[in-house]
């Protein structure tokens, strides 16, 4: 049975209209939610007062703090307005020279988003994962799943950079490290991204051996490169070649329809110093473990020294001051 493009295509228009209809509905119900009961704690406030019910006022004070914080966090959900900002996310790690300090800081960053992911109540699935020669990883490539993923992560692409006394130094000298980090978005088939196989390159291997511990040791990965843009993807996840190569596909499109969000937004920023925050080449954090505690943002200057909480995940503050900063250049360049 043959499917109607025009029928599959109005339906797709559809699911994306009642998406983008909840999304709505639900921030003007979130909206009045805090509007109603900010009335409600004022109210009883003033009645407490005036009955000199000292208690009743405090519970309705607290209850107005947990209402400052929850307004804070839906303020914050705002800046998320991109076309694909609510779908989940793609993230690649890769590891930078060095050997193998480089492929230990790679995995602690890895081990950083998957925290952050846990502590945001997001699904984490390995697709692909390389393991270093003697610790860490040269790569891996994780999708998190969840509302709003892509989002938060986005502004995360780029040189992150590590400061610290080497573990694998016998001479206790301090070292640099540098990994890479990109983030792209899954799609749906609702965003057509059209790919010619003939432009593309098809190899399956065997997975990593030593490590690796979250993607199977058969011959099913798959590898995709897209000859025109030098884009790689793979994935290893899956003991089913098939289902290996499907997911590749899907990584392979998101990768495309990311690097067309990125050539608009150069576009539309040309003049912006900021346009470079989705660039490889572009450091964009410094994480200092010694001779002090410091992680810094480099774009923003948001800083703490409470650096192992940024380790085991503690991220928001510097994804909110980077997706503000974004939302602020756009609107002073129109």
């Amino acid at each position: 049975m043959s499917e109607d493009p025009d029928l599959w295509n109005d339906t797709a228009k559809a699911q994306k209209l009642m998406k983008e209809r909840t999304k709505l509905d639900n921030g003007i119900n979130d909206c009045l939610k805090i509007e109603s009961e900010l009335a409600d704690n004022l109210e009883l406030i003033e009645l407490g007062e005036e009955e000199d019910d000292l208690e009743t006022v405090a519970e309705a004070e607290n209850a107005i703090l947990e209402m400052k914080a929850l307004t804070a966090q839906k303020e914050l959900e705002t800046l998320l307005s991109g076309e694909v900002d609510e779908n989940d996310s793609f993230l690649e790690v890769h590891a930078g020279a060095g050997g193998t300090e480089a492929q230990d800081w790679a995995e602690m960053l890895l081990r950083m988003y998957t925290r952050w992911a846990d502590q945001h109540g997001y699904k984490v699935e390995y697709l692909e994962e390389s393991a270093g020669e003697e610790a860490g990883i040269k790569s891996a490539t994780i999708k998190i799943s969840g509302r709003n993923a892509y989002g938060w992560l986005k502004t995360e692409s780029g040189v992150h950079r590590l400061v610290r006394i080497s573990p694998y130094d016998s001479s206790a000298r301090r070292h640099t490290s540098f990994a890479s980090l990109w983030v792209f978005p899954v799609i749906d088939d609702t965003i057509d991204i059209e790919i010619d196989e003939k432009d593309c390159r098809v190899d399956t291997y065997r997975a990593s051996g030593a490590g690796g511990q979250h993607i199977n040791k058969t011959d099913s990965a798959v590898r995709i490169t897209h000859i025109p843009t030098n884009i790689v993807v793979q994935c290893q996840s899956q003991r089913s070649q098939h289902k290996n190569r499907e997911s590749a596909w899907k990584m392979l499109r998101a990768r495309l329809y990311e690097l067309e969000l990125q050539k608009r937004e150069e576009k539309a920023s040309a003049e912006n110093a900021l346009k470079s925050d989705i660039g490889w080449g572009h450091q964009i954090r410094s994480y200092v473990l010694q001779p002090y505690q410091m992680v810094k943002d480099l774009r923003t200057n948001v800083e703490t020294s409470n650096t192992q909480a940024v380790l085991d995940g503690d991220l928001d503050q510097f994804m909110s001051a980077s997706l503000a900063s974004r939302i602020k250049s756009d609107d002073e360049n129109g």
